[in-house]
């Protein structure tokens, strides 16, 4: 495995602690303003972008696993943007179905995924900069 793989598993678990998290203080603050559709928006944008950060660093972590392939490096953008893909359609998927729901508080899954967003951002940046990654490995 490359050296960055703990770093990519350090992130995926911090993200996994984030999103429950986020979840849980987004439902309580879509239950103060609006309800049980603010609830239910807070559950759906929170773990949107949660689903999102787990895709996208899951989906590097999975690809390392061909790193002894000769065909590696076509391979790890294979799987990293085919993720990148289904992440693309899959948030205009559900766009598209959330639109207008009368169950739903959309500004409260707006903030809740924009807060989700931000929260990602932050923790891989300090994993990141708190990692120590030897500059020379044993594989690449």
């Amino acid at each position: 495995m490359p050296a960055s793989q703990p770093v990519l598993l350090r992130a995926l678990r911090w993200g996994i602690i984030a999103t429950v998290v986020l979840m849980a203080a987004f439902a309580g603050i879509g239950w103060l303003v609006s309800g049980a559709e603010g609830v239910v928006g807070g559950l759906i944008g929170t773990a949107m972008g949660g689903f999102f950060l787990l895709l996208t660093v899951g989906s590097i972590a999975f690809a390392n696993r061909f790193v002894e392939s000769p065909s590696y490096i076509g391979v790890f953008f294979g799987i990293v943007l085919g993720c990148w893909l289904l992440k693309f359609v899959a948030f205009i998927v559900s766009v598209v179905l959330l639109r207008g729901q009368p169950w739903l508080d959309t500004q409260i899954l707006f903030f809740g995924l924009m807060a989700s967003i931000l929260v990602s951002l932050v923790l891989d940046v300090i994993v990141v900069t708190r990692s120590r990654i030897p500059i020379i490995s044993g594989s690449v």
